[in-house]
């Protein structure tokens, strides 16, 4: 794409401006520094600790937090129950099916829902990560779900880990939940039963180190998949790695046991006489660093890529402010979060006041991502590609050049400042915001050992090996993320590492495989009856992951109801999305791909799959196209689902009766 904008900011053969040049050097200088991380084995580089084959890896995957001996007292599932709703997942998107379902009346009884979930607990990705300095990077007020309802007011704008996995509680008491979730339980298969109609999921739960593990068969009438995004955590394959002689945890299993203090208050005196390493650089590692700082006798920081950082200008809630500006009348939630989309993507009004006015609200190009109605539909052709990536990156300078310029009056070493500098764009990995990582670099504790993208050669023993260098070490941490959120094309059951079977035997993996994505309103696919998604592929995004659930367990909880209006009391529906409007729907989607064409020439990451997603052949990046988002953004998206909704018809939608 380098030469696009050498055509001009318009797409139109002319002689390149100043302006043209600097963007064209900035191009290049991002593509360089992408090159050098791009690997063969791309998502291959990592191990997915779900599938550790070792004792060594196997023990980092295992769950710290689960209080076997009351889990194991509890029954709440039985082997061969059959349900009405089955919720694979009960962090946020779990709860949320639940109590939405709930409200629209569709769940009733003691037996009509249960939530089924690897974790100990409820809580998702707020249950199993649990590591110092952990803090929602989105504003507490519209992150946190069903604040209304609850009638809970956040301590901070943004808050920390402990309060998100209290109010994943609050809301399971809010809503009678607590006895209809089975933990430690991992859903292995789902069928679908053509005989009698229903889901036949194949769920095994894990009861401790000390008690078998119990098969059970559960069928439920609807499956739901709420399984989240950031999932699986995942280590590279670094020579040598398992036989690390020290401590070695991931972030996402935190081992308070080898750095001292606890969740609730993590006083990490363990490491005052430690050599403390840490792998990666993304947006958990910018709050863990500066806690581990604090405490370590040294700190090695180990960097492939790093990361753009923005103030995060953190405060306590002012109650008055609360009652009187935020949570001020009906419906405030709601209204807060599709003010906060409007101004992430370029949609809200000249008038229209930035309630949230946070970091985020300020970044405009990482509507590259989650798209804008502003920029209307791309055309499939070099020259138009061309010009929107030349916007996009015109749009972004101010924000990179500024986070960049940040960094040098923060960081007093001028050598290290110069490798702390993210040279991609904004809209490339998810922006951090930290009032205290830089910072953390002028202790003289703290070490930066930048690879230059090339990462850890090789790990002994004694510590980590770097440019022939070891930097001996007694505890590793582990902060090197999650499985990619398009893992498998974003296909449901890849992510969530189920096996689902539909009709006539019909593998959802085999589905993606052949054909790629396909959905009605990145909700359901065809061929899976009474199966839906809380949000898929071909959906629409924006930084803040509730509003996209709402969005897509709102139009689900429509469907279902208007559904079970049309077959009547004392049947069961059968809901299934025809093939005909599922290939219109995806038709739509792949005419909005080219807008996201910017995204192929990112560093690699979780975004694309580790640099994967641009070494595709045609015919597989055809295929990936059909994944694309809602390039018009997110009110775009809700305004389409409205008008289906408003039509009334279910068009698309087939329903018969059990």
């Amino acid at each position: 794409m380098t030469t696009d904008i050498a055509n001009g900011a318009n797409g139109h053969s002319q002689f390149p401006t100043e302006e043209d040049m600097t963007l064209l050097q900035l191009q290049q200088r991002y593509a360089e520094e992408a090159a050098k991380r791009i690997r063969a084995d791309g998502p291959a580089q990592f191990l997915d600790l779900t599938d550790a084959d070792t004792d060594r890896f196997k023990a980092i995957a295992e769950d710290p937090w689960a209080d076997h001996a009351a889990l194991n007292a509890k029954e709440t599932v039985n082997d061969g129950a059959t349900y009405k709703f089955l919720v694979l997942g009960a962090g946020y998107g779990g709860l949320l099916f639940a109590a939405r379902l709930k409200q629209a009346g569709l769940i009733n009884g003691p037996d009509d829902v249960r939530l089924v979930d690897a974790a100990g607990g409820f809580g998702g990705t707020w249950y199993w990560n649990r590591y110092p300095g952990l803090h929602c990077d989105v504003e507490s007020y519209i992150y946190m779900p069903l604040l209304e309802e609850t009638g809970y007011m956040p301590k901070q704008k943004y808050a920390p880990g402990t309060e998100l996995r209290e109010h994943a509680d609050r809301i399971a008491t809010h809503f009678d939940l607590h006895d209809k979730a089975l933990f430690r339980s991992n859903a292995q298969s789902a069928t679908w039963d053509e005989e009698r109609r229903l889901w036949t999921v194949q769920v095994t739960e894990g009861r401790g180190p000390n008690e078998p593990s119990r098969e059970l068969t559960l069928k439920c009438q609807y499956l739901l998949i709420a399984s989240g995004v950031l999932n699986v955590p995942h280590v590279p394959k670094i020579p040598g790695l398992e036989g690390f002689g020290g401590e070695m945890f991931h972030t996402a299993r935190w081992d308070y046991s080898a750095t001292g203090g606890s969740y609730e208050s993590p006083d990490m005196e363990k490491l005052k006489d430690k050599r403390v390493g840490i792998i990666g650089t993304g947006a958990t590692s910018i709050q863990v660093i500066p806690q581990l700082a604090k405490w370590a006798k040294e700190l090695y920081v180990f960097q492939r890529t790093p990361s753009a950082v923005h103030p995060r200008d953190q405060k306590e809630t002012d109650p008055e402010e609360w009652k009187t500006k935020i949570a001020c009348k009906e419906g405030w939630q709601k209204t807060r979060s599709l003010n906060f989309v409007a101004h992430m993507s370029l949609a809200a009004k000249d008038d229209e006041e930035n309630l949230v006015g946070d970091g985020w609200t300020k970044i405009p190009a990482y509507s590259a991502l989650i798209g804008s109605p502003g920029f209307g539909l791309v055309e499939p052709t070099p020259e138009a590609i061309g010009a929107n990536v030349a916007r996009l990156y015109k749009l972004d300078t101010p924000t990179t050049e500024g986070a960049r310029a940040r960094v040098d009056q923060i960081v007093k070493d001028p050598e290290t400042a110069n490798k702390l500098k993210a040279w991609y764009p904004s809209w490339c990995k998810r922006p951090t915001f930290s009032d205290m990582y830089l910072q953390a670099f002028n202790e003289p504790n703290v070490h930066l050992i930048d690879t230059n993208g090339q990462g850890i050669e090789a790990v002994t023993k004694s510590g980590l090996v770097f440019g022939g260098k070891e930097y001996p070490l007694d505890v590793l941490v582990l902060s090197t993320g999650y499985r990619s959120p398009v893992f498998g094309n974003g296909n449901p059951a890849a992510k969530t590492g189920i096996e689902v079977i539909g009709r006539g035997g019909l593998s959802m993996d085999e589905k993606w495989k052949k054909i790629g994505s396909a959905t009605l309103h990145g909700i359901a696919t065809s061929g899976f009856p009474n199966l839906f998604f809380a949000f898929g592929p071909q959906s629409a995004a924006t930084a803040n992951f509730i509003t996209m659930l709402e969005v897509g367990i709102h139009h689900t909880a429509h469907i279902l109801s208007k559904a079970e209006e049309k077959v009547g009391v004392g049947s069961r529906a059968v809901v299934e999305v025809t093939r005909e409007e599922e290939e219109a729907w995806t038709l739509q989607v792949m005419m909005r791909a080219p807008y996201f064409a910017s995204l192929m020439g990112c560093t690699p990451g979780y975004l694309n799959e580790e640099g994967h997603s641009a070494k595709q052949d045609p015919k597989e990046m055809m295929k990936a196209s059909r994944s694309s988002g809602w390039s018009e953004g997110m009110l775009s998206y809700i305004e389409v689902l409205e008008e289906y909704r408003s039509e009334g018809s279910l068009k698309g939608i087939e329903v018969t009766a059990a």
